[in-house]
């Protein structure tokens, strides 16, 4: 089995500066280094120039699963969750540990240039990338990635991004099972606090919701739907909004814990009890579900197994190399009730 070039050369040059300088992909230049037939003559000399050109000198003895070491998976991040990112890692190193791999943990911001983050995974020489939301939505640092000729795993995405492998849960089911539970408990007035709208499991959870209210044939008006972004700031916001209506509604479904948390927390100032008063509900079981008073009734999303699935199928992604075939993996959700919802108030 061919080995694959670590992607920093002696001279500092990456299979991505190659790939520049050439005009192909990154892919392609894996693909000459590696003398695999499938590349045209033309192309191989092209790429060839380019390689002395640059002074790139790949290490045939770079790492890889079958190698003498370990290979190296990048995970990049950028949430506003503290317990979700803590989650994350903790399943990430945990798996990695088990299969003998390293973990490089570089920060992100979407809202910044993505270039230096990326490229700083790419120079290191990573042989695939871990991406937890929202990264996992963010088509400039997939096609950076995927330019470079890396294997990617997204994690919690429900969009389909060709040649990434994808590892998320049923968002929509998770998220109209809670809001059947909140009508079956005689809620009329349920309001939702969507999350990041970059993010495509936030638009998967909302249209659970709808559709659970459609269902119970409820029209449209008995939506009360306020933005958010999965932070706990965002959280706040959109509760006194909902708080300061003339209806009050009976229950908040937060589409995190970060923001049902905040929820919780603006009906307390306002001297509300949770449930007796008013019922809130979250998404993703962190461990601020148990930290907040009364402990939260959500949506399990098992974020440590879910980066140990990802994990594993970037193993044999490298493995496989160019013959890899990206899966997508639905990890199992739970409604986890606790004492944060209950019947509806009588008004």
């Amino acid at each position: 089995m061919s080995r694959r070039p670590t992607r920093r050369g002696q001279g500092g040059a990456t299979v991505h500066d190659v790939a520049r300088h050439a005009g192909v992909s990154a892919m392609t230049v894996s693909r000459v280094i590696n003398g695999e037939p499938n590349v045209r003559e033309q192309t191989r000399a092209k790429v060839m120039e380019a390689v002395e050109a640059l002074g790139y000198a790949p290490n045939l003895a770079a790492r890889s699963l079958a190698g003498a070491g370990a290979a190296r998976i990048g995970l990049l991040y950028s949430n506003p969750s503290s317990g979700y990112l803590s989650e994350f890692l903790l399943g990430s190193l945990d798996q990695c540990s088990r299969l003998a791999l390293q973990l490089s943990v570089e920060k992100c911001d979407p809202d910044v240039d993505v270039t230096g983050p990326v490229d700083r995974l790419i120079n290191q020489g990573v042989d695939g990338v871990i991406l937890p939301p929202p990264l996992s939505d963010s088509e400039p640092v997939l096609a950076r990635l995927l330019e470079a000729g890396l294997p990617v795993a997204a994690v919690a995405t429900g969009a389909d991004h060709p040649g990434c492998a994808l590892v998320s849960i049923d968002d929509f089911g998770a998220s109209k099972a809670m809001t059947a539970r909140l009508l079956e408990l005689g809620h009329c007035r349920i309001a939702f606090i969507s999350g990041d709208p970059n993010q495509t499991a936030s638009a998967q959870r909302r249209e659970g919701y709808r559709a659970a209210l459609a269902e119970a044939g409820l029209s449209d008006t008995a939506r009360v739907e306020v933005d958010g972004d999965f932070s706990f700031q965002s959280g706040l916001t959109a509760a006194e909004a909902l708080l300061d209506r003339p209806e009050r509604p009976t229950a908040i479904f937060a589409s995190n814990d970060d923001m049902a948390a905040a929820a919780m927390s603006a009906a307390h100032r306002r001297g509300l009890d949770v449930p007796g008063d008013i019922s809130v509900v979250g998404f993703d079981d962190t461990p601020l579900a148990m930290a907040v008073w009364p402990a939260m009734t959500t949506i399990r999303q098992p974020v440590a197994d879910m980066a140990r699935a990802a994990i594993t199928i970037l193993a044999g992604d490298i493995r496989a190399g160019a013959d890899r075939k990206p899966v997508r993996q639905q990890i199992e959700h739970q409604l986890v009730a606790r004492q944060s919802d209950g019947p509806a108030p009588r008004i």
